[in-house]
């Protein structure tokens, strides 16, 4: 992520974040109220990017084979957090933000979710990637500057953590290959031999990496894993957290969405 030129893009608030968070919310749950909203690619396109676009082509799945729809309504409580970088370190495709809120998970059950959302030149912002917290974990405090942005993150750490996500789902190299290994408490770790009994396609790759440097040195990082265009049969949202100096990577959340 190539960081944009100073002074070239109006600086986004925590205030204004979190009201574009509100407005994101509202559009949604009037869109998936819609009969069949995700039919149409006009509707898709207004709300999601990236990864999360392909969340749309998963509920055509829902619907061929008879399931429920997978996607609810949000409804936050109190304040969402919300951890923005620096103008001038944005990367050049874009400008986005994580946001933290609390809301009912599909099951019904309330626990805190964390979001990117990316806003790409031209357009308004969409969510990139979500992933609920998984119990007993929490978002870790970030480290921020004289002006309370976020730290940037170590961009090579974070290519080299996704990359060890994808090793290890598609099984195609032996694990640490990036330097980096999930804990063994993880949920990829636990997720894996019930999911690829089923009809398993291969992850092709992966979005934007979102992320900050922590409060104690560590790392935090949040993107989302896709197939291939062609054969979209699922969605994996991780929240990863590298504690500082570990070559361990702990998942703070995740979400399998097929």
């Amino acid at each position: 992520m190539a960081p944009i030129p100073s002074g070239t893009r109006e600086a986004l608030t925590a205030g204004r974040a979190r009201q574009t968070m509100r407005d994101w919310v509202r559009k949604y749950n009037a869109t998936i109220k819609k009969r069949k909203w995700w039919r149409e690619d006009s509707r898709l396109d207004a709300l999601f990017v990236e990864g999360a676009l392909h969340e749309g082509v998963l509920e055509r799945n829902h619907e061929d084979f008879g399931w429920e729809p997978g996607h609810k309504p949000i409804n936050p409580t109190g304040t969402p957090v919300v951890y923005l970088p620096r103008p001038e370190q944005q990367p050049s495709f874009g400008d986005w933000f994580i946001a933290q809120a609390t809301y009912k998970d599909t099951k019904g059950h309330s626990r805190p979710h964390v979001l990117a959302f990316l806003r790409t030149p031209g357009e308004s912002f969409r969510l990139a990637v979500a992933a609920p917290i998984h119990w007993g974990q929490r978002m870790p405090r970030p480290q921020l500057d004289a002006d309370g942005y976020v730290t940037d993150m170590d961009n090579d750490m974070a290519r080299a953590v996704a990359k060890e996500y994808l090793n290890f789902w598609n099984n195609e190299k032996k694990e640490g290959a990036s330097g980096y290994r999930l804990a063994k408490n993880s949920f990829s770790r636990k997720a894996f031999p019930e999911v690829y009994k089923g009809l398993y396609v291969r992850f092709a790759g992966h979005g934007s990496v979102f992320g900050f440097r922590t409060a104690d040195g560590g790392s935090f990082f949040l993107f989302a894993m896709i197939n291939d265009s062609k054969s979209v049969n699922q969605v994996l949202s991780e929240a990863l957290l590298v504690p500082k100096g570990s070559k361990t990577i702990q998942e703070l959340g995740a979400n399998w969405f097929s």
